[in-house]
């Protein structure tokens, strides 16, 4: 090839990928077909240049592999990329958009990811899937209690609580023989979920034990384990964001506005980014919020005046939003979170 590949495109597919170079000044020079393989293989033969490819399943691998042979890799999300694509969309398309999208400028890359980042991250959806299907189970069991006219409070300790009565002590209410055995094979079920749930959190523990970072998030009320290596897997080091704010905004914790008769109006929060880690860190907020307000503490106090003037809920997302915040804060100075008591006048 005379001229130079300044960029690499490279459109990911489950068996062929399509590529599309380009050279300095942007005009395509290169197009074809190759296997991962082939692809694999081409790494180390290609002249430095920029190789970009769409933030999908497989990318962190590929990207880690030009790395290593010198190549720039730039990784972006699908929705940057397809303004990009012109018309009469097909697979040699979509790579020449991939390439011209990561000239831009004011485009948005995503990190490449590690392989131990990639580890943890696939622990914590493995972990979510056993929750969701221990969910799924419970709800069944309360259905099939309800259909027999027996009502259980809500919460999961109630319903275990009454199964124990149920079957344990032979209370069989209005059960008939096999529903009785039916609703004891999945009580055992849902004590194995329970016990490869806790097997994954005991393995979090270990990490945020041993991880100098996680330990450090884990002095921020709310963020224990669970989230501290969760946020560590997903942005992997505090650069990856200018501030503190930019993480929440990707975390979709920032509220929408709009404008009514010329005055700004805050709507829902955007909900963007990252669901899994938004939905944990929320939920260390619900937790950690009435202990957190009670401190006679600047967080304390913050959150005792938020509390006075609006509800629990716009509450416990705005301070997931702080601790998203202060998580940043924490990573980027790497120092442990301090917020002091205050002295008290006797």
């Amino acid at each position: 090839m005379k001229t130079k590949v300044s960029v690499l495109g490279i459109d990911i597919g489950k068996n062929i990928c399509s590529l599309v170079g380009l050279d300095a000044a942007g005009t395509v020079i290169m197009r074809r077909r190759a296997t991962r393989e082939t692809l694999i293989g081409l790494a180390p033969k290609l002249p430095a240049c920029v190789v970009a490819m769409e933030a999908c399943c497989g990318a962190h691998h590929l990207g880690r592999v030009f790395a290593a042979h010198g190549h720039e890799v730039r990784l972006m999300s699908p929705e940057y990329v397809r303004p990009y694509v012109k018309a009469q969309k097909n697979d040699d398309r979509d790579a020449e958009g991939i390439a011209e999208a990561a000239t831009r400028p004011t485009m948005r890359f995503v990190e490449l990811k590690t392989q131990d980042q990639l580890d943890i991250q696939t622990l914590h959806r493995s972990r979510d899937r056993l929750v969701g299907e221990r969910t799924a189970l419970i709800n069944q069991l309360r259905a099939i209690l309800l259909e027999r006219g027996i009502v259980v409070p809500k919460g999961k300790r109630h319903l275990a609580d009454y199964l124990a009565v149920l079957l344990d002590e032979g209370n069989r209410h209005t059960l008939s023989d096999r529903m009785y055995r039916l609703v004891d094979d999945a009580r055992t079920q849902w004590r194995e979920l329970d016990k490869r749930i806790a097997a994954f959190d005991a393995e979090f523990t270990a990490f945020a034990k041993e991880n100098e970072d996680a330990r450090r998030l884990a002095t921020i009320p709310g963020v224990g384990a669970l989230i501290a290596s969760a946020l560590l897997a997903a942005i992997g080091k505090a650069e990856t964001f200018e501030h503190g704010r930019d993480l929440a905004a990707w975390l979709g914790l920032v509220p929408r506005q709009a404008t009514t008769g010329g005055k700004p109006k805050l709507l829902g929060i955007s909900k963007r980014g990252n669901r899994y880690l938004r939905r944990q860190l929320i939920h260390g907020a619900r937790a950690a919020l009435p202990h957190a307000a009670k401190r006679d503490t600047p967080l304390g106090r913050w959150l005792t005046a938020l509390l006075a003037r609006v509800h629990q809920n716009v509450a416990v997302v705005a301070f997931a939003n702080k601790l998203a915040r202060i998580s940043w804060a924490v990573l980027r100075r790497g120092e442990t979170f301090a917020d002091k008591e205050a002295i008290l006048a006797a």
